[in-house]
């Protein structure tokens, strides 16, 4: 079982400036993903164990504040923060970017907007098998694939928790230099096929309310069951904590 109170997170966006180079992993979470760790052992492992965390949601920076977590994050910041400020910072240099994962389609699309925005950065691509799991063969055509690319910079996109839980299990045969971000809609987002919610959405805690209009069929059950039950799971680590004093009462 996954606990906010054990997890050490960026608590802003300048905090990104401070990540070392090198291997660096680096995870996000929100309601759903803190949900879903509650029954899935390994992506709670992954996201514990990686690099830096990110809090990709503002319930995760009300409830760490509520719960008198040790780490106290003063913003949200978003896959998208994360993927802007290290694209930027690629671009001024220049480099290698990969992402692995999603569709040939979107993938293409990727390539053609990173041609236009970020030009002192070269694309490369990789669209694995569309399945929840992959063959031993799959990952390892996965794996030579990034070890021969050898990015400055890589992203992850195949939707949490798949995403986070392979590149922990193939953190190790990973043979790279650079950041990785497991980052999942943001390829969308970036290709165009998928509109993030506009900035008044963003700024008072509704994206979540924005894709649920959207995409009411695929988001329902993630956000009618599980914001619910987000407050119930941060309720009950509440009622657990040997300190039930929030910081700021």
């Amino acid at each position: 079982m996954l606990q906010l109170k054990e997890l050490s997170f960026l608590e802003s966006k300048e905090e990104l400036k401070a990540i070392p180079p090198g291997k660096v992993l680096i995870n996000t979470i929100n309601a759903h993903s803190y949900n879903t760790a509650q029954k899935d052992g390994l992506f709670a492992e992954a996201l514990r164990k990686g690099d830096y965390l990110i809090p990709d949601g503002a319930s995760i920076v009300k409830a760490c504040h509520w719960l008198g977590c040790k780490s106290q994050p003063k913003e949200r910041i978003a896959g998208w923060d994360l993927f802007v400020f290290e694209m930027e910072r690629l671009n001024e240099k220049g480099g290698r970017c990969m992402f692995m994962g999603s569709s040939p389609r979107v993938l293409e699309l990727i390539v053609e907007k990173a041609k236009a925005v970020y030009p002192n950065i070269e694309v490369v691509t990789y669209s694995p098998p569309y399945k929840p799991e992959f063959t031993e063969a799959e990952n390892k055509a996965i794996i030579d694939a990034i070890n021969a690319a050898n990015p400055d910079l890589l992203w992850i996109g195949m939707t949490a928790p798949k995403q986070e839980k392979w590149t922990y299990a193939h953190w190790k045969e990973l043979r790279i230099h650079c950041h990785a971000g497991t980052i999942g809609a943001v390829f969308d987002f970036f290709a165009g096929t998928y509109q993030r919610a506009p900035r008044w959405w963003q700024e008072h805690s509704l994206e979540w309310l924005y894709r649920l209009i959207k995409e009411p069929k695929r988001m329902w059950r993630r956000y009618v069951i599980g914001n619910p039950l987000f407050l119930w799971l941060i309720y009950k680590e509440h009622t657990k904590s040997p300190n039930k004093k929030s910081v700021n009462s």
